[in-house]
């Protein structure tokens, strides 16, 4: 049986890419819908669909979107800043979350009522509001006629560097739904960062400047006389990164140390001379290997763009390892 899935704030493509692999020639993409265009563009040149990408979920009408089986949806975690603020928690989607982008998923599914809707999102989600804001989406999809299973994962325990605790929800419909879902065990804590290096010298660009480091460091120094951790960090190459995200704060707390480059020669307009100590920032290829894409995935901009989709994608592994459990489920090997 080929499973029809559909990708909804779909970035560039990594929960999609883990289902790929776990689900292999059983599973078709029939949607696919992110608003972000730079995000579109990475995506288009990495997956050969003949249809177009749509753009703003909530202008789409739930009718015009194909049947599918499998509902992927790593929805934006912003979206409940304010939820429900002027009507309260009525634990009813259509009274509670009126304006979030949860409310897409919710009625999507609701009108198509697909075997599994798969859901990725910050570990912080739980306690937002007092945790009253995951108990309506975990109520949500009950009323929606689903059994709902969660579980914060660690991506550095699924063959990637990087410590990333994120959440993840996986609701089957009530007809097919397991009495217990098992989340998939670590696979491996073993990798170091050296295991996602730049093969060759990086280019000087990568390389901060003498300003710019004397910056940071005055930066951590205030925030430690306040007694705060906040600031740069350097990782060792045996180590873990720490989560990579969008922003600044992504870059400068995962520094690391790379004398290979000898040609230090600014290629970019910078303040000061590019520091003597080998301390750049990871780039983005390096940054795609922390979330588990192959070599092969296409980074077709630039780093500014790339260091944002990156950090706001998901760890491909940890997908592929839930999808394989998802799968058995569908496919009648685990009930």
């Amino acid at each position: 049986m080929v499973y029809k899935s559909i990708d909804l704030f779909a970035g560039i493509g990594g929960i999609r890419l883990g289902f790929d692999r776990a689900f292999k020639d059983e599973i078709e993409t029939v949607f696919v819908s992110e608003w972000d265009e730079k995000a579109q563009e990475t995506y288009r040149a990495n997956f050969d669909d003949n249809f177009e990408i749509a753009g703003d979920i909530t202008k789409i009408d739930e009718s015009q979107i194909p049947e599918f089986d499998i509902c992927l949806a790593g929805f934006p975690c912003q979206a409940f800043s304010m939820a429900g603020r002027k009507q309260g928690f009525d634990d009813d989607y259509k009274g509670t979350c009126r304006g979030t982008l949860f409310l897409d998923v919710a009625r999507i599914c609701d009108y198509h009522k697909p075997k599994v809707i798969f859901c990725e999102n910050v570990k912080g989600l739980t306690i937002h509001d007092r945790g009253r804001t995951y108990k309506i989406i975990r109520k949500t999809f009950e009323d929606l006629g689903y059994k709902v299973f969660d579980k914060i994962l660690n991506s550095k325990d699924f063959g990637v560097p990087q410590n990333r605790e994120r959440i993840y929800l996986i609701a089957f419909r009530n007809d097919i739904a397991p009495k217990t879902f098992e989340f998939p065990e670590p696979t491996d804590t073993t990798q170091e960062l050296w295991n996602i290096r730049e093969e060759e010298p990086v280019p000087a660009k990568y390389y901060l400047s003498t300003t710019y480091l004397d910056t940071l460091v005055a930066h951590k120094k205030r925030h430690e006389a306040k007694g705060n951790g906040f600031g740069f960090e350097i990782r060792d190459w045996s180590d873990v990164a720490g989560a990579i995200v969008c922003g600044g704060m992504g870059r400068e707390r995962n520094l690391v140390v790379d004398n290979r480059q000898k040609n230090l020669v600014p290629t970019t307009h910078i303040k000061g001379e590019i520091n003597p100590y080998g301390i750049r920032k990871m780039t983005p290829r390096e940054w795609a290997r922390l979330q588990g894409y192959p070599d092969d995935f296409v980074l077709p901009l630039a780093d500014t763009h790339l260091y944002k989709q990156l950090g706001n994608s998901v760890t491909v592994n940890v997908i592929e390892a839930i999808a394989e459990k998802i799968r058995m489920v569908l496919d009648g090997r685990i009930n």
